[in-house]
């Protein structure tokens, strides 16, 4: 974690959270219950800050200072506001790329994802505030700068988003080995949202109920899946293969 990108100590967070600073997470040691630390909870809670708890051990490792038993990181960009940021990519008559990645933690593999997504015209990128990979300095640098490039949406809850893409005339394809239809049967040359699942256990069971198609990679090799950024790459080329017109013949 890149030190101008974190914040330690209770009272400096509880005063970012306040001044409306972009915290993207809180790291709370284990077992603190301090009279300061619960005035933190309370101000994460109210805030709807993600926050996980933490042996003490990481906290040293993140920082040398004192830190009470609270480190933050704080994002080096501004989240983008879903709705607003659909109506903004429909008026503007594009035909929307969404990606959304269902819980995936890792932030090599988020910053990865984010580089293709950019260089194939996604249109934004939506994540769950709780279990996403922070946007840090690691996100930063495997994204060669492309997270500053490209709209990122934080969202309660994957489902809601979802519904709201629906809503909007958005189809929704989920990347999953759960199913018997292939990525290049299935129409990606209209609005639509790829949906990419975590790193262990892939796309949320509740939310391949109610997305609107499921499709796979084909495998032929004996390990059975693909690192997430490559899967992800995989399909959002099929994505700008299908949306490339074809050459007119003489």
């Amino acid at each position: 974690m890149e030190k101008e990108h974190q914040i330690f100590g209770i009272r400096a967070i509880i005063e970012a959270i306040q001044a409306g600073a972009t915290v993207d997470k809180v790291y709370i040691q284990k077992e603190a219950s301090s009279e300061l630390m619960k005035d933190l909870m309370k101000v994460m809670k109210r805030g709807n800050i993600n926050f996980s708890y933490v042996p003490v051990e990481k906290l040293n490792r993140l920082t040398p200072n004192n830190h009470q038993g609270a480190v933050a990181t704080i994002s080096p960009i501004s989240f983008f506001d879903l709705e607003s940021l659909i109506e903004s990519v429909l008026e503007n008559g594009k035909k929307p790329l969404f990606l959304i990645l269902d819980q995936i933690s890792d932030a090599r593999n988020f910053g990865a994802i984010i580089r293709t997504a950019e260089c194939t015209g996604v249109n934004g990128i939506i994540v769950q505030k709780a279990g996403s990979a922070p946007v840090n300095g690691d996100t930063v640098k495997t994204s060669a700068g492309a997270v500053f490039n490209i709209p990122i949406c934080k969202v309660e809850h994957i489902k809601d988003a979802i519904f709201l893409l629906q809503a909007s005339g958005i189809k929704t394809v989920a990347a999953t080995e759960k199913t018997d239809q292939n990525i290049y049967d299935i129409s990606l040359n209209e609005p639509v949202a790829i949906i990419m699942g975590s790193e262990d256990r892939g796309v949320n069971p509740s939310v391949l109920k109610i997305v609107d198609e499921k499709a796979k990679l084909p495998m032929f090799g004996t390990i059975g899946s693909l690192n997430v950024s490559v899967a992800c790459g995989a399909f959002l080329y099929e994505a700008v293969r299908q949306r490339i017109p074809s050459p007119t013949l003489p």
